[in-house]
Order: C-alpha cells, then structure tokens, then sequence
C-alpha cells in the first residue's frame, strides 16, 4: 500500500484547524489544502445557478459538471491560495453568508461528496501536503501516517469569533452565535467522525503557537523536508 507523505487535520466549524494546518505546512514546506473550499465553491456555483442546495439530484449534477481549481495565490491580498470555478477566480466570493448558510446542506448529499472526496484524494495521493476538514484523515485519507484531531468547545469557539466580529465592528449576539455554531455541528455531525489512530488535541486549552509546536513533534523524521 502506498503511505503518502501527507497529515490530515479534522474538526468542528470555528476549532482553528484552517489555521493550524496553514502554519504546518508551512513548517514543512509541504502543500496546504483546506478541502472546505470546495464544498464552498460547489455551493457558490449552486446559488449562481439558482439550485435547490437541499435537491441532492440537482446539487450532483452540478457538482459532476462544474471543474473547481486550487491554485498557489495570483494575487497579493491576504489570500492563501486562488479558488477557481470553470477558470474564474471566486477566492472570496465563497465567503459570502449566502454561500455560509447554504454549504453544509449542499455538501450533504452522499452523491456529492463522493464526487469530491475523489478529487481530494487524489490531491493527497501525490504527498507532501497537510489537509484540513471533516473527513480527511477518517475517509479520504486513512492511510495518511499522521492524523489530528482538534476539537474547541462551542464556547470557546463562539468566544473567539465574537472577538473576530467586534474587531471589524461589527455587533454579534454571543448566544445566537454559539446556537448557530450548535447547530451547524449538528447538521455535520455525520461527516465529522475521528480516524481511530487520530490525534485528539482540546484547542481550548492550548494557544495556536503551543498546538502547532506539539503536531511538529509529532512528525516523523521521514516526513520532514525542512529538518
């Protein structure tokens, strides 16, 4: 069996996993790929297409016609990687709320996600990359040598975008936003099961720097381009 030189990083909406899995790969100079932008970018192709995102049969059909792209930045705004939709760059405009509040029914549909975890896969297949998502290191990526969970409380997660939001000025209800971010776990939940051999790692009582150097030392030697 092939063991690709790749790390899987699984989680809850919010647990920081974005973040950590940009600075390792970083570290490791290996390839970072959050597979949430393609979920996102289906979903964005979904609503331009005026698509029912719960009709699993339309959302499919989408899915099996459009071609998302990942790429290395093309532009200097802030952006850690180009997200691309039949060539068009939608980096951002997958961030939109409309395309928040719709992603997690239209990236449900079974049909759906086996179209795209196939693509992900074999992104992973090629080595040297750390993944972040829901069902990385449980479904697309098994054989991957090392696999983190990390899980934050819906407290603490919804404490950390509070403080997001108020920096931008923006006014956020701490209690609407924790019973969203509830809620979004519960639609998830059925994608967001742990690989067995996973490490479990409690954000909520580690700081990003404290978390990234714990995974560093997780690595195997092998693994490493920057030893």
């Amino acid at each position: 069996m092939t063991i690709p030189r790749a790390i899987t990083i699984d989680g809850p909406a919010g647990s920081g996993k974005s973040t950590l899995g940009a600075s390792l790969a970083t570290a490791l100079g290996f390839v970072y790929f959050d597979t949430g932008v393609m979920y996102r970018a289906l979903t964005l192709a979904v609503i331009e297409g005026g698509i029912d995102p719960t009709d699993a049969a339309a959302v499919t059909v989408c899915a099996e016609r459009i071609s998302i792209g990942i790429h290395p930045p093309t532009v200097a705004d802030g952006r850690q990687y180009t997200i691309t939709i039949d060539g068009r760059d939608v980096t951002w405009a997958i961030r939109d709320q409309r395309v928040e509040g719709a992603v997690s029914s239209a990236a449900g549909h079974p049909p759906v996600r086996v179209i795209l975890r196939a693509q992900q896969r074999e992104i992973g297949m090629r080595g040297e990359v750390v993944m972040v998502g829901r069902d990385i290191g449980s479904i697309v990526l098994p054989e991957a040598p090392l696999k983190i969970y990390l899980d934050v409380s819906i407290a603490e997660r919804a404490h950390r975008r509070v403080v997001e939001l108020t920096a931008r000025g923006e006014s956020v209800d701490h209690d609407a936003l924790a019973a969203s971010i509830k809620n979004r776990d519960e639609r998830d939940a059925h994608v967001m099961q742990p690989a067995p051999d996973a490490v479990h790692i409690n954000g909520d009582t580690q700081s990003p720097a404290d978390t990234l150097s714990y995974v560093l030392s997780l690595v195997p030697m092998g693994m490493r381009l920057h030893a």
